[in-house]
């Protein structure tokens, strides 16, 4: 059954990306979120019947933090394509009957105590103590050190197709510039591509400044039918094709090619389902936790050949005032990472914001269709 057309988004809410709330809770902010994006939405919440969120922040305390009694629930499991992944189940839900009007939300309040913990256990791999990472990769020294697969993956990406430090560079000079104009966000200097290459490594080949800053944060937005939406305040914000495959190694390096993502497969089934192709995609929010990644799923998913992505972003404005904007807000790289894989979600909110017309300053010229991955 496809859903193209069948549910929308109909209201939004961001807080401002800090890197730290104090000792706010992640239930909290979640909490406060939400209640904005019901009321931008105009709803009540005895309005909300399906409530989505991430993995790490138990459903059921959030319903009985907002006083609201759902009768769906559903928690994204798929780390960074959680935001993405909590969009395709609403609409899903929505059209199934399962539920009217769906909240979904994410995020997370880092405290300051829990940051340098957190960063030791990224360093010896992350995880918990029994996962193929830290059982089989960590001890070995494989991928040693917090971003070092994306290192191992630039590194390939660079040998097999000669994409360059600068064309890396300057996938994160234009965010950066985008994040400027983003009151939300959490980096206000602008930066060159200079300072991106004289940024230290993390993972050599792998810079500093090509590197998402996991910090604090919350998005939630409001997903409804077609018909429902029309009536509402916001113009709708169509949700036209859908598509999800995984990858099918938990450790994204051990797959046959480290260069290929899984929106290699997923691009296609969404841009099908919506009746168009890569060609009629006006601007994108793509997920980019490094350069690397963010830079492979768009070739990806066709917005250019694969292994010229580098030439595209040499010879093409990607900020908000160019010619194929992508991640108008500055992405998760010069905004902000609020919550680890939840961060992702940030890009939902943000092609919410520009299709509905209300991005300000940093709206972009053609703003009618979007592609979104996480």
């Amino acid at each position: 059954m496809s859903i193209r057309g069948k549910a929308a988004i109909v209201g939004f809410s961001e807080l401002p990306t800090l890197r730290q709330y104090g000792e706010r809770s992640t239930t909290g902010l979640l909490a406060e979120v939400a209640r904005g994006a019901i009321r931008d939405a105009g709803m009540r919440k005895d309005d909300i019947d399906g409530v989505i969120n991430r993995e790490d922040v138990n459903s059921l305390e959030l319903c009985e933090a907002l006083g609201i009694t759902p009768r769906y629930t559903s928690s994204m499991t798929v780390h960074g394509a959680s935001g993405a992944a909590s969009i395709l189940t609403a609409a899903m839900a929505v059209a199934s009957g399962v539920a009217s009007n769906v909240l979904c939300m994410l995020g997370q309040s880092r405290p300051a105590s829990a940051t340098r913990l957190e960063a030791g256990a990224g360093a010896r791999g992350g995880g918990g103590p029994a996962n193929i990472l830290t059982e089989w990769e960590a001890p070995f020294g494989t991928v040693v050190a917090a971003n070092g697969g994306y290192g191992m993956i630039k590194a390939r990406h660079m040998h097999e197709f000669g994409t360059t430090q600068e064309q890396f560079a300057k996938c994160a000079v234009d965010q950066r510039f985008n994040a400027l104009k983003n009151e939300n966000g959490l980096w206000k200097d602008p930066i060159t591509i200079d300072d991106v290459l004289n940024s230290r490594f993390v993972n050599d080949p792998l810079h500093l400044l090509e590197c998402v800053m996991p910090c604090s944060g919350a998005n939630a937005v409001i997903v409804t039918s077609a018909e429902r939406a029309r009536a509402l305040p916001n113009p709708p914000v169509y949700i036209l094709g859908v598509g999800g495959p995984a990858t099918s190694h938990s450790v994204v390096w051990q797959n046959e090619s480290i260069t290929t993502t899984p929106v290699v497969q997923s691009a296609p089934v969404a841009l099908q389902m919506a009746e168009y192709s890569a060609r009629d995609i006006e601007f994108a929010q793509f997920y980019d936790c490094y350069t690397i990644l963010a830079m492979m799923c768009l070739e990806d998913a066709g917005i250019c050949a694969k292994g010229e992505i580098g030439a595209f972003y040499e010879s093409t404005d990607t900020t908000y005032a160019g010619e194929f904007p992508i991640n108008t807000d500055g992405g998760q790289i010069s905004a902000g990472q609020p919550g680890g894989g939840a961060g992702g979600f940030r890009h939902v909110v943000e092609a919410t914001r520009q299709v509905m017309g209300r991005a300000g300053e940093r709206q972009v010229k053609k703003g009618d269709l979007c592609l979104v991955n996480g």
